[in-house]
């Protein structure tokens, strides 16, 4: 699962962290602190002899002495004290800081916006190869920005500066608030609560809506299937088939009926069962196809489900993300569920269709099996590419 993108994405990271450090110096050399010379000191010279005085005045001269010594002494504690008032505490604190920003400077790094320009081009090409579309590269482009561009970046850093970076970027796109399915169905006081899957041709939803159903079923709750697909043939007994397995029943009418009077009945009956979910499997259409997009409006005129579900394909990549935005301005989407994720090896589809569509991501679909269907969780996907 996403193995191609988090192997370009690693291998982007690399490149530009290497071209970065490349700019920054290896070891910082410190200004050797300055050597104190050894001055060779004169030899006093000779004292004259002086002659001897007499007691009383020696002793005068001593008193005198003392006294001018205090005189002073006192004169230059005052000097002494004044100064050690207007030196400043902190003098020690701002030699220190200063050769700290000194060291700085050394070994940091400001990357301009041209150079980010040029080194982003190697985690777009990444982005772009693996489905991602490019409004969401345009948004990890400007994250990235904001955490790099005129910032300055130590080199043991800037690895890690990438990666959080991203990670923060990609966490951002994959988390649009959504409110737990489970839950919401049984806060709905009026039942039953009306599930609609949408989509093109193709893309799983018959296959998804058993899986919901099971899912359902192992949180207790009573389901009911709608076969509003009348025009593919073999569609109502595909859904039938998976019916049977499940133990549920299904309202159906012939080929050529019109779809929205399938899902008025199969509504009706959910009431008078008291069924907790209807779940409605829709024909699948093109999005361009404008006829097709009517009828789809006029189900949901009638069927008013209270939940629109999208359902597509993940390895279809930029397609996926195309036909969601498609289906959302024409009918409106409330949620979406990627088929196939265990098997996409890109990964741009499932990072890229929350945001451009600013719908959550409900499921992914991750096998064969009933039990296949699991809740989104972004941080696996966080996990899945190594970030």
């Amino acid at each position: 699962m996403f193995k191609f993108l988090k192997e370009k994405l690693k291998g982007a990271l690399t490149k530009i962290s290497k071209d970065v450090e490349e700019e920054i110096p290896d070891e910082v050399v410190e200004t050797p602190k300055e050597e104190k010379q050894e001055v060779k000191k004169k030899p006093a010279p000779k004292k004259k002899p002086k002659k001897e005085k007499k007691e009383p005045e020696i002793k005068e001269e001593v008193e005198e002495k003392e006294e001018k010594q205090e005189e002073k002494k006192g004169f230059l504690s005052k000097i002494f004290k004044k100064k050690e008032e207007e030196q400043p505490e902190e003098v020690e604190e701002e030699k220190k800081g200063f050769f700290a920003k000194l060291k700085e400077k050394v070994v940091t790094k400001k990357i301009s916006t041209e150079k980010f320009d040029k080194l982003f081009w190697e985690l777009e090409l990444a982005l772009l190869e693996n489905n991602v579309a490019v409004e969401v590269v345009e948004k990890i482009k400007t994250d990235l920005k904001e955490d790099l561009v005129d910032k300055p970046i130590n080199r043991a850093e800037v690895s890690t500066i990438l990666h959080k970076s991203l990670k923060k970027s990609v966490e951002a796109l994959l988390k649009t608030p959504t409110e737990d399915l489970v839950e919401e169905i049984k806060k709905k006081k009026e039942k039953p609560y009306v599930i609609a899957f949408i989509g093109v041709n193709g893309s799983g939803k018959t296959t998804t809506i058993a899986r919901m159903t099971h899912l359902l079923q192992q949180k207790k709750l009573t389901c009911v299937l709608v076969a509003a697909d009348t025009f593919r043939a073999g569609a109502k007994e595909q859904l039938k088939e998976w019916a049977t397995k499940l133990k549920v029943n299904v309202i159906a009418h012939d080929y050529g009926a019109d779809p929205a009077a399938v899902c008025y009945d199969g509504i009706e009956y959910g009431k008078k069962q008291k069924a907790d979910v209807v779940l409605i499997d829709t024909a699948g259409r093109q999005h361009s196809n404008v006829n097709l997009i009517k009828q789809m409006e006029k189900i949901m005129r009638i069927a008013k489900p209270d939940k629109k579900i999208f359902v597509g394909e993940s390895i279809t990549g930029n397609d996926v993300v195309t036909q969601a935005k498609a289906f959302d301005q024409s009918v409106g989407i409330d949620g979406i569920i990627l088929t196939k994720a265990d098997v996409d090896e890109k990964g741009g589809a499932t990072i890229s269709v929350s945001y451009v569509t600013g719908k959550p991501i409900l499921y992914i679909g991750t096998g064969q099996e009933l039990g296949d269907l699991e809740p989104f969780d972004p941080e696996k996907i966080i996990t899945t590419l190594g970030l």
